[in-house]
């Protein structure tokens, strides 16, 4: 029987083989930890350990606050951020939020690919 951790970690390396142009896959808890997180080697999100650790912190403040329009407008399915330096995902499932950024050139067709894909490979998380 495999523990918690152990799945995040296999789930997390699925998600980054899910393309070449992926940099940094997450899986955040509802409070905003980081449970587990790969980056590709070669690749940086921010400039630190910590500078990540907040940023993580900020993805689950930002999913609290999404939830107080949940009954008007319905459940965030997913969020999509373009930067000028990179493509920021962060899909919601029950107890986490999976947070990936991708090189920004990648079409929006295969964004939208992957968050499906994730979506799929997440569903019991």
């Amino acid at each position: 029987m495999t523990n918690k951790r152990d799945e995040l970690l296999k789930l997390a390396e699925q998600i980054i083989k899910l393309s070449p142009k992926m940099r940094f896959v997450g899986i955040i808890d509802l409070h905003g930890n980081i449970a587990e997180g790969i980056m590709k080697k070669g690749k940086t999100l921010l400039e630190s350990q910590k500078g990540l650790e907040h940023f993580c912190k900020q993805v689950g403040q930002r999913r609290k606050m999404r939830k107080e329009f949940d009954k008007s407008l319905g459940k965030v399915r997913f969020v999509h951020v373009e930067r000028e330096n990179v493509s920021q995902l962060a899909i919601y499932t029950k107890k986490n939020t999976i947070f990936v950024t991708v090189e920004p050139e990648l079409s929006i067709k295969k964004k939208i690919q992957i968050v499906n894909t994730i979506k799929k490979l997440a569903m019991n998380i």
